[in-house]
This record gives structure tokens, sequence and C-alpha cells, in this order.
């Protein structure tokens, strides 16, 4: 089956996108710690801090794949890949400045609108673009497109890490910024999908958000494509981006740096993601390979909590094997659009990924509930309270996870060339 010229096309502005993307994302996570001492953020007040503002960035990730998926099924995939990337850069450039302010408290107003601004824009890219290559791909080698978005894509959170590390924070933002509007350039030679472009002269009802929960088919389809996802997003979200303060509690023999420890877990999330991919196709399965994916992480979950006395390149090393488990993006997003027609295909692409990390809010508050309230009280970074608060969130995301994964429909080379029909 010969790949078209379109569908390659795609194939390299969607995960170059991606990859700007992700370095956008990750960055924030990679900065934190240099950027709020800059401010004059309290050592003390840096974790409660950090969650607000990472809050902030994912509710407007949250809102933005809503607005962008409804978007990409009314006006077309093109215009959310390439208005989401624009939106990002910019808030991402801007976000360079926040230094500037007299006070801190009206830095950190700027730096958390900023974020939520950052997360609407950084909402669109991955699921517009997931989108479009799965139309345009052959079904049966769609799962290699998707992995070779994803794969690649994340590799963004490398190139942060290595940029936050060898440069001031205000650099490494303005960087990502550049870099997304120079990516605008490429928008020369990249085609809309077919598929859509029949859909949107057909005249059925398209991007119809809430017609996802007036069908109980439809609803329960959209609920395990996002519960899928979920505990990816708590190792990201908790034990990789506060992992300084795991450290501490753990009594790591060195200061752990989350710079590294983001840049190594996503290492190991690109090679996943290629892995993964690639025995999806094999297996003709991407179901067991998700499930197999979550088995391994309740293991590496009791090692990363359990384990004590630890030097930095063993909890680094961790952070890639970590990063290979949960190296399921590609096929998770894949599977989600493969769920539904074409009329509602973007609508979900762009917001099922986007609720996946707008739970970050939720296990981040739950989290340090558990932590600050109920195992630790008065405590700051104590075993006591944080090893409990990650085994209660960490395996409730995984056993919904696995549940979601088992009973969902497998789509291996299934024809997305349909439509939902909506009331």
């Amino acid at each position: 089956m010969v790949v078209s010229r379109a569908a390659k096309t795609a194939i390299v502005v969607s995960a170059l996108g991606y990859f700007v993307d992700i370095y956008d994302l990750l960055l924030f996570g990679i900065v934190r710690v240099p950027s709020l001492t800059t401010l004059g953020v309290p050592a003390a007040q840096m974790k409660e801090i950090g969650a607000m503002l990472l809050n902030y960035q994912m509710t407007g990730m949250l809102l933005g794949g809503i607005v962008w998926g409804v978007l990409g099924d009314k006006r077309g995939r093109l215009s959310v890949l390439f208005g989401s990337i624009f939106l990002y850069s910019v808030a991402n450039l801007t976000n360079a400045f926040v230094d500037r302010f007299a006070t801190l408290e009206q830095a950190l107003v700027a730096y958390q609108w900023l974020r939520f601004i950052a997360g609407i824009g950084l909402a669109g890219e991955l699921g517009a673009g997931i989108t479009l290559v799965s139309e345009l791909m052959p079904k049966e080698k769609r799962g290699y497109g998707t992995m070779i978005v994803a794969g690649f894509g994340i590799l963004g959170a490398v190139a942060a890490t290595l940029v936050g590390d060898l440069f001031p924070w205000q650099t490494a933002y303005v960087i990502g910024g550049v870099m997304g509007l120079l990516l605008l350039i490429m928008r020369v030679g990249v085609y809309e999908s077919g598929m859509y472009e029949a859909t949107a002269k057909s005249g059925v009802r398209r991007g119809s958000f809430l017609s996802l929960f007036n069908s109980a088919d439809r609803f329960l389809r959209y609920l395990r494509s996002i519960l899928i996802g979920v505990p990816l997003w708590f190792v990201v979200g908790i034990l990789v981006i506060f992992s300084r303060e795991f450290g501490q509690a753990l009594g790591a023999r060195e200061p752990i740096n989350p710079a590294y420890a983001i840049g190594f877990m996503y290492a190991g999330l690109s090679a996943g993601d290629f892995l993964t991919g690639y025995l999806s196709q094999r297996l003709g399965s991407r179901r067991k390979v998700v499930l197999f994916c979550q088995v391994i992480n309740i293991l590496l979950l009791c090692l990363y909590l359990l384990s004590r006395n630890f030097s930095a390149a063993y909890f680094y090393t961790l952070c890639v094997i970590l990063g290979v488990a949960n190296g399921y993006w590609a096929v998770f997003v894949t599977i989600a659009a493969e769920q539904f027609g074409t009329n509602l295909r973007a609508t979900v692409a762009t917001t099922v990924p986007n609720f996946v990390r707008g739970s970050v809010p939720v296990l981040t508050t739950a989290f340090l509930y558990l932590d600050q309230k109920v195992f630790a009280p008065g405590q700051i970074n104590s075993a006591q309270g944080m090893v409990p608060a990650g085994f209660i969130v960490g395996g409730a995301a995984l056993l919904l996870g696995m549940w979601a994964a088992y009973t969902i429909e497998e789509t291996h080379g299934k024809d997305l060339d349909f439509q939902e029909q909506i009331s």
C-alpha cells in the first residue's frame, strides 16, 4: 500500500509541530524552580505555587481542547493545526518577560495567565495532527504514521531539558516561541483531509461536543478513551514534575534535578512510542499493547515509591524506564481518533488528550490533600505523606485505565470513512 505525498508531508509537519508543542508544554516543569526563584518565591512555597501554575496551564488545555476540537470538525484540521501553534508560540514568547513586573504578586498573576493562554494554544496541535494523518494514511499503515508523529514529537521534551539546562529560563521561553512561529512557514504544501472535505460537503452535523454526552454508547466510548491516558499524566504531573520533592522525601543521596528527570523520562517516552506503535501494528491490536504497559506501570509505581537511599543515576534510570512503559501516547490518541466518525473525529482526538492533561489539577489536588492534610499535616516533603498519597492517586488512575483499555473496542485496521449519527 503506497503512502501518498500529502500523507508524508502531513506526518512531517505534524511531527515538527508536536516537537515544539511538547517543548513548550514541558518547559514550565523544567524551569519551574529557577523561574520562581528569580521572581522571589520562598522555598517553602515552591511546590504549592508550582502546582498552581501547572494547574492554570492544564485548565487552559482543557478549555482549549474543546474549542479547537469543535473548530477542527467545523472549520477543518489545518486551521486548528496552525492556529494553535501560533497561539502557544506567542504566549511562551511573552512568558519570558514576567520578571519585568515590580512585585512578586504581579509577576505571578502574569505568569499564571500566560500559562493559561499557552495551555489553550497547546491543546490543539496534537489532536489536529493525529486526525489529519489518520485520515490521509492507508488504514493498514495508519499506526506507523501516528507513531512517527508522537515518537519524534516527544523528543521536544529532551530539547527543552537541554535548552533549560544550558540557557537562562527567559531564553528557553524565547526559543520555544520562536521555533513555533518559524514552523508556520511550513504551511505551504500541507493539504486538508479528503474525508473531512467530503463530510463538510455532505451537510451532516459536525463538531457537536455535547453530542458526546447525549448517547450512552458515545459517552462510554469517550470516557474509556480518556481514562486510558490518565495514568501517563499521573506519572508526568506528579512523579516526575515533583521529582525534586520526592527525592528529598525518599532519601536520595544527591538532589534530584526535575529538568533531568523530565528529559530522561521523555527520552524513554519517545522510545516507548516507537516501540508500542510498532508492536500494535505487528500484533494487530492496540488494546493488548496498552494493557501490557499499564500492568508494567503498577510494578514501576511500587518500585518508585518504595525505593530509598538511592543515587541520582538510579532515579534518572528509573525515569527512562517509566518513560518507555508509558510510551503508549500515540497508540492512545490513535485509539480515540478511530473510535468516532469523521464528523466528530477532530473533536474527540483533540479533547481526549487535553481532558487527560486536564486531569492533572484533579490528580495534584488529590495528591496534595492526601499528602499535607491526611497523612503528614504540617510536614514538607515527607515520605509519610507523599508515599501513601502517591499509591492511592496513582493506583486509582491505573485501575481505571486498565478497565477502560480492557473494555474499549479494538480499532486496528478499522475503516475511518464513516460518520456519527447525530440527532
